[in-house]
């Protein structure tokens, strides 16, 4: 292929950062690349996450590639809806970035050094959900906004901390703001968050097996699959207060050899302030079937009806392996 691929970003500094790694993964491998910025609903709102509805940060991309305004879309993949554009095919999941949640808090602090009545920010019904159920007595402060906006509310002293997520911390160079990385024990991450979505139109089948060749990565697409699958199977959006993280480990099957399985935890936030935990482990290649298995076991747990975030006097946890 030797026509310059065109690579559709969002305009943020984040988008136009993790997009510029693919491009110059593709121009390593000897296809010309350019960005082409496309500019979202999402982008140009400050109405909060949950209010604007799911695939506001990919709608126009989407939309763009479909057209043939662009040939690549790059997404962070906890924005994709999960029902597939049936117009487009997920070409390749790259290698993962760090999946953890940051802290960057003032006076080089860490979470538990945070004391009682601390303002932090976040905008995510997950975070806040697992920050109250650790019962620091935190005020859990709803923002919005770039990585900057929401750190220059603690530079400034609005706020005492705020939870960000690290991909996006290391991928814009300033992991070295972060207090803190929080233990997955603490803070189960968003579903896919630091993986990328690679998509292209499905009918590029020529683009669709470059893609797959020069970035896809196994281990990733099989996590993040696990991981999503719970969000599909509990019908629910990137705003929900759902935090999942898979691995890819090794393991020794009935005879002996060894294989590599997936390794998958989720946490579920319920109207009554709970938080429901479980966990499994299955097979690489059923790892959609894990996570719609680990999503019906949260729901026989009693996690029936999802919540914008916990009733903040409730701190309490529910646990469960599924081996």
């Amino acid at each position: 292929m030797t026509q310059v691929l065109r690579v559709g970003t969002r305009p943020s500094a984040l988008a136009v950062a993790q997009s510029g790694t693919i491009a110059e993964r593709l121009r390593a491998a000897g296809h010309p690349t350019e960005l082409v910025e496309v500019s979202t609903a999402g982008d140009r709102s400050s109405v909060p996450v949950a209010e604007l509805g799911v695939g506001v940060f990919v709608a126009k991309l989407r939309e763009a590639l479909a057209r043939g305004e662009v040939d690549i879309a790059v997404h962070s993949y906890k924005d994709l809806p999960t029902a597939p554009d049936p117009r487009l095919r997920l070409a390749a999941v790259p290698t993962r970035e760090d999946p953890r949640d940051a802290l960057v808090a003032r006076d080089g602090k860490v979470l538990g050094e945070l004391p009682a009545g601390a303002r932090v920010g976040t905008g995510s019904a997950r975070r806040r959900a697992q920050l109250d159920a650790l019962g620091l007595g935190l005020e859990i402060v709803p923002i919005r906004g770039n990585v900057d906006t929401r750190v220059g509310k603690v530079a400034s002293g609005e706020l005492d901390a705020v939870v960000v997520a690290a991909a996006g911390l290391r991928r814009l160079g300033r992991i070295g703001e972060a207090t803190e990385l929080l233990d997955p024990l603490q803070m189960l991450p968003a579903p896919a968050q630091g993986a990328l979505a690679i998509e292209c139109r499905a009918e590029d089948l020529e683009l669709v097996r470059l893609l797959a060749e020069v970035l896809d990565d196994e281990f990733t697409r099989a996590a993040v699959t696990a991981e999503r699958a719970v969000l599909a199977a509990l019908e629910a959006g990137c705003s929900a207060p759902i935090g999942a993280l898979a691995d890819v480990v090794s393991d020794i099957d009935d005879e002996g050899r060894v294989v590599d399985r997936v390794s998958l935890r989720a946490v579920l936030g319920t109207t009554d302030g709970a938080l429901l935990r479980a966990s499994a482990t299955g097979d690489m290649d059923e790892a959609e079937k894990l996570g719609a298995a680990l999503a019906a076991e949260l729901l026989d747990m009693g996690g029936t009806t999802l919540l914008d975030g916990p009733a903040p006097h409730e701190n309490r946890w529910i646990g469960s392996s599924n081996r």
